[in-house]
């Protein structure tokens, strides 16, 4: 019985620790040098770990519209700044500050948003300026 135990054990141990390794630093995505400021309307909205996003479409300088992926913290940290699942929704129209993915793509790691009823929230992000920082 012990033999079968020490031979589950770092099976056990490596499988809990996975999460902890897929996670990904703010500087291993984002540049904090290239900084982002949004302005559209709502498409999508993920309330999901590790981190909620959502996805505005912006018009750039030529009329053209992009969808941008945009990155928060996890929904127990946006909670716990005030945030709910119904703070973001399909067809508000929000300004979003941040810092764009170091790849180029239209992503960024959201650090402030302002909603439609002019309220300015912070994304909880690692420096994101918010209360506790």
């Amino acid at each position: 019985m012990r033999s079968k135990i020490s031979r589950l054990l770092p099976g056990l141990l490596l499988a809990a620790a996975l999460p902890v390794l897929a996670h990904h630093s703010f500087s291993a995505e984002y540049d904090a040098d290239k900084p982002v400021t949004l302005k559209g309307t709502v498409t999508k909205v993920e309330w999901t770990n590790p981190h909620a996003r959502f996805y505005v479409d912006v018009k750039d300088a030529s009329g053209n519209v992009i969808n941008w992926n945009l990155e928060l913290a996890s929904p127990n940290g946006l909670m716990r700044q005030g945030w709910t699942r119904h703070s973001l929704k399909v067809g508000d129209v929000v300004s979003v500050t941040g810092a764009m993915a170091k790849d180029g793509s239209n992503m960024a790691n959201a650090r402030t948003v302002i909603l439609t009823d002019g309220r300015k929230v912070f994304a909880g992000t690692s420096g994101d300026g918010g209360p506790t920082q």
